[in-house]
């Protein structure tokens, strides 16, 4: 079970995650789950097998035209269930972007610069909410001074994970993980008006440009229990230098 002992990481998906786990087991079916917990939070999207999905129909495409998401019965599918319940407005405006870049491109071999960055950030993104000198460092990916010199200064930081795919890698931690982090500001406190945020702040431009910082998520201080040595970030094959 995913949520017999919570993960800081998991934190903002306790509530549902558990209700969503448990009917799960209960039912065999996740779309049902999920849609049991979507009635209560009144999103306006329904989760469906994922036989629903026409053949040569583009995934991102039939969600925008009919409200529902395939979902298969696996753990990948679970997660992104559990991010459009939590974060509706910031999926449901991915979606919209993506059928954007669907109509003016066509779906092709290769996705176009904003549709490969909203990508990106759907299956591993996060977001880092933390004072500016935090973010001054992972910008310049200065480890030692983020993680180690700074150390304080992340009590006053929330790291909020949205990336599906991330989420379901973590259910097995390894220290190479990597988010890919956009900027959130700090007055912000509750899940929804982050949600309400995100999409707002979701627009082609930057996000063609991918503005995000790679941050190895068990790097944070709190997170991990073997980050309390300051060796643990001298591998630099998972904190690296500037390019």
């Amino acid at each position: 079970m995913v949520f017999a002992a919570t993960a800081i990481w998991l934190q903002p998906y306790v509530d549902v995650g558990a209700r969503v786990e448990q009917r799960w087991l209960q039912s065999g079916a996740l779309p049902h789950a999920l849609n049991h917990l979507e009635e209560q939070a009144a999103t306006g999207i329904r989760f469906v097998p994922q036989s629903d999905l026409p053949e040569g129909q583009a995934y991102e495409q039939f969600i925008w035209d009919t409200r529902c998401v395939p979902t298969r019965d696996n753990l990948h599918d679970f997660f992104n269930g559990l991010v459009w319940l939590e974060f509706p407005q910031a999926k449901r405006r991915i979606n919209e972007l993506q059928a954007q870049a669907i109509a003016q491109d066509g779906v092709g071999a290769v996705r176009g610069p904003l549709r490969d960055a909203l990508t990106v950030f759907d299956e591993n993104g996060a977001l880092l909410q933390a004072p500016a000198a935090l973010w001054q460092a992972l910008r310049a990916r200065d480890w030692q001074r983020l993680f180690i010199e700074l150390r304080p200064l992340w009590a006053e930081a929330r790291l909020v994970l949205f990336g599906h795919a991330l989420l379901e890698k973590l259910v097995s931690p390894r220290k190479p993980m990597v988010a890919h982090v956009y900027q959130a500001p700090q007055a912000i406190k509750s899940i929804a008006a982050l949600d309400g945020w995100l999409a707002q702040a979701m627009q082609p431009q930057p996000w063609d440009t991918k503005p995000f910082a790679p941050l190895p998520v068990l790097g944070v201080p709190g997170w991990w229990p073997g980050n309390e040595a300051p060796e643990f970030y001298a591998d630099a094959q998972v904190f690296r230098p500037p390019r």
